[in-house]
């Protein structure tokens, strides 16, 4: 692939709360001499789909420099547009290449995304609001996991495993489970709930929250997404639960809903918070159409 393409470095140095910007003169130094690559750094949440949008025209390859919240702004840039897109892990957590690229580690330079392969991946889509459409490409959740991701996003004091101990249970002193009408497409058949639900989660990949396998059985390019519900729980249950969480055993649990969808609609009964890769949509109520874009996007893998 190196030959024919043009390579942009989207780099991210807010990611991993700051700690990203010391590698900055790291990328730059390995770009040198590559005549068909170039770094732009971001300045301003957002301003990583800024960049994709505007280049999209001018290079077929945008490499996505930080985390998940990076990658899930390209990604919202270029779906469709037949841009192909590689990472380059600096997050704190990284969850979706350890997906798409699970032996991969990262520190391992760059050279290896010019020889890279590509394949076609799925994507979510999640429309809301009024007229609101955003795709996530590991995950989304609301209620629980989205006050999580927002309480994450609040405690940047914290490094890597600390930050989701501390946001978990901030949000779960005084969290109790949410009612929920839930409708799913299956393969060929239908799954309503209408309940009181204590987490709702839908993947593409397998791993949420840095460890937490939230999906085990999630494949990248099944033209399915992975529906994780965990039902009505005492909070003091909970702990129990993120054991299991953590080695993907949950899914075997009497109080565990868990299945590969085409779709799902999701109406809420009050507001509440929701989180796509990670980024954190604050106020969502009423109804979400979720559904899969099979094969939406072209990404590198090792």
């Amino acid at each position: 692939m190196k030959n024919s393409s043009r390579y942009l470095f989207i780099f991210n140095p807010a990611a991993d709360k700051g700690r990203a910007a010391s590698k900055v003169a790291w990328l730059n130094a390995l770009l040198l001499g590559e005549k068909n690559s170039e770094m732009v750094t971001t300045t301003h949440a957002g301003h990583a789909e800024d960049i994709a949008r505007s280049t999209i025209q001018e290079k077929n390859c945008l490499i996505s420099c930080g985390g998940d919240g990076t990658l899930h702004e390209v990604i919202n840039a270029v779906a469709g547009k037949g841009v192909t897109v590689g990472i380059l892990p600096v997050g704190s957590a990284n969850d979706f290449n350890k997906t798409l690229n699970p032996h991969h580690g990262s520190n391992a330079g760059i050279s290896h995304l010019f020889n890279a392969q590509s394949k076609k991946v799925d994507l979510g889509s999640v429309s809301f609001g009024s007229a609101d459409h955003r795709y996530f490409i590991n995950s989304m959740g609301i209620g629980f996991t989205g006050r999580v991701a927002k309480a994450v996003q609040g405690a940047p004091w914290l490094k890597g495993e600390l930050r989701y101990v501390y946001a978990l249970l901030k949000v779960l002193a005084g969290y109790t489970s949410e009612k929920m009408n839930i409708k799913i497409t299956l393969k060929d058949s239908f799954l309503e709930l209408h309940e009181e639900i204590f987490a709702f989660s839908v993947s593409n990949g397998k791993i949420e929250g840095g460890k937490f396998k939230i999906a085990p059985h999630a494949e990248l390019s099944d033209g399915l997404l992975d529906v994780c519900i965990l039902k009505a729980i005492s909070k003091h249950e909970i702990f129990r639960y993120v054991l299991k969480y953590l080695k993907g055993t949950h899914i075997n649990d009497s109080k565990v809903l868990y299945c590969k969808a085409k779709s799902v609609e999701l109406t809420l009964t009050k507001a509440d918070v929701m989180h796509l890769d990670g980024e954190v949509y604050d106020n969502i109520q009423g109804k979400l159409a979720i559904a899969v874009v099979p094969e939406g996007i072209s990404m590198l893998y090792d």
